[in-house]
């Protein structure tokens, strides 16, 4: 084995890029025992190379109520627009170096979408040889494009790039456009593809048991988390406040704006939310009060890799871990996060007890309170300031919202906080979930586990 781990070594040593790059770690950081410590030890080895990827900047529009909040006459690029510029002008870096920005968003005309992503970033600033593309995995699709972005910095197809989450529920509501596919009536998974969201939030009640005093309680903490993070100033890092628009719906005249904090957190109470009559189902559980609000708003996201950004002195705020999408039963889409957590957490060679904190959507009550549940989470370390319930779900934005929102809370907290997750349950049945790691935290090897097989080395290492 020894003759093996000799041969690793040399070749590493030819791979090893120059000691400038090495921020001070000599020839024997990757040694034997860094080999046999398996796939827990690959981000050790990516951050001694400085090729891993992180975060230097996350920031996000305040979240407003669709139809008759803050944002109901902005239109979509106007909301992309402000979040894309921040994150170049609070980085201080020349747009000219973005590789790509991949925008999610889903209700849309993907045509029409793509276009005023396009021109929302001429209007931040962005020059025309920085191309931009959308990307729809519905509830998950600002994750999604995080995700696309780091995907293509390890590929090294660019070095910086953004991802992005955009919806505007005032100007694109949730419809079904054209006539439905008649096959669909002998493929019960793909009928279940088309029932309402409420509907599969009732499925989740009904079959794991979650009650209405369960999902109503959720609802009333959320509320309260977020109200106190609004009034902490919790938030203020995160939110990019948007120079807009009122109109009057009677008089037609219009008020500028500008729109600093999430418009759909209330003080509300078991008492107010028992008084809700449920919506998808007569003798149901579900009602407006404790499912998420349909909402306008956007995020972005920067990432680089992590030798670009300690050249430039950028401080970094997170590292990009891992990402793992997963396929549920459309009738119960909910569970998804109870399948895609532990998937994206294993892939990042850890284990739920290492994760520090949770930004879990909360689309819905039921299935927010069945994945933490499941998991046997910690509901302390879960939505900590609040959650969809209280801020609002814009369908494409949620994704990048919530990386702006856990990352500052884990930079807020310091070396108490070292792993988060980020994870949503996803229409037509999916989940999908991503693990980060504070930027100033990250050790060799720190989490390397006992290897109980060999499997992974060459035969002659055995």
């Amino acid at each position: 084995m020894e003759k093996a781990f000799n041969r690793q070594r040399v070749l590493l040593d030819h791979l090893r890029p120059s000691s400038s790059s090495l921020h001070g770690t000599d020839s024997s950081s990757l040694s034997a025992s860094a080999c046999v410590a398996g796939d827990s030890a690959a981000y050790a080895r990516t951050n001694i190379f400085g090729d891993d990827v992180v975060i230097v900047a996350a920031y996000r529009t305040p979240i407003c109520k669709a139809k008759r909040g803050g944002f109901k006459d902005t239109h979509a690029d106007d909301l992309l627009a402000p979040v894309l510029k921040a994150v170049i002008e609070k980085s201080n870096l020349n747009p000219s170096e973005v590789g790509d920005i991949v925008v999610g968003t889903v209700l849309a005309p993907g045509s029409q979408r793509a276009s005023e992503c396009r021109m929302a970033a001429f209007y931040a600033g962005f020059p025309e040889t920085v191309p931009i593309r959308t990307v729809n995995r519905q509830c998950s699709s600002g994750l999604q494009a995080v995700a696309d972005v780091a995907a293509s910095i390890r590929a090294g197809f660019y070095d910086i790039g953004i991802g992005a989450g955009l919806e505007s529920m005032t100007a694109n509501p949730m419809a079904w456009e054209g006539s439905v596919n008649p096959k669909v009536k002998i493929f019960e998974q793909a009928q279940n593809c088309l029932l309402p969201m409420g509907v599969t939030s009732e499925n989740v009640a009904h079959r794991f048991g979650v009650s209405r005093q369960e999902q109503d309680q959720a609802a009333v903490d959320s509320h309260r988390k977020a109200a106190a993070a609004t009034a902490t100033g919790k938030f203020k890092d995160e939110i990019i406040p948007v120079a807009t628009k009122i109109v009057d719906p009677k008089s037609g005249e219009e008020k500028p704006v500008t729109i600093s904090v999430d418009d759909g957190i209330r003080n509300t109470t078991l008492a107010d939310l028992a008084k809700l009559k449920p919506v998808f189902k007569k003798d149901g559980s579900t009602t407006a009060g404790n499912s998420s609000q349909v909402s306008d708003g956007a995020g972005a996201v920067l990432l680089m890799k992590r030798s670009i950004a300690e050249r430039k002195g950028l401080p970094i705020l997170g590292v990009f871990r891992s990402f793992s999408a997963v396929g549920v039963d459309p009738a119960i889409m909910g569970v998804g996060p109870a399948v895609a957590i532990p998937a994206a957490v294993k892939a990042a060679g850890l284990e739920l007890d290492d994760i520090d904190l949770f930004e879990i959507n909360e689309a819905f009550a039921s299935q927010y309170v069945y994945c933490r549940n499941k998991l046997g989470l910690d509901p302390e370390k879960i939505n900590v300031n609040g959650g969809a319930l209280a801020i609002g779900h814009p369908l494409g934005a949620t994704g990048a919202r919530a990386v702006a929102t856990l990352l500052h809370e884990m930079k807020r907290r310091g070396k108490d906080c070292r792993f988060g997750v980020i994870s949503m349950c996803i229409g037509t049945g999916m989940g999908a979930a991503a693990v980060f790691e504070t930027g100033d935290s990250t050790d060799e090897l720190c989490n390397a586990r006992k290897v109980e097989s060999l499997d992974h080395l060459s035969k002659d290492a055995r």
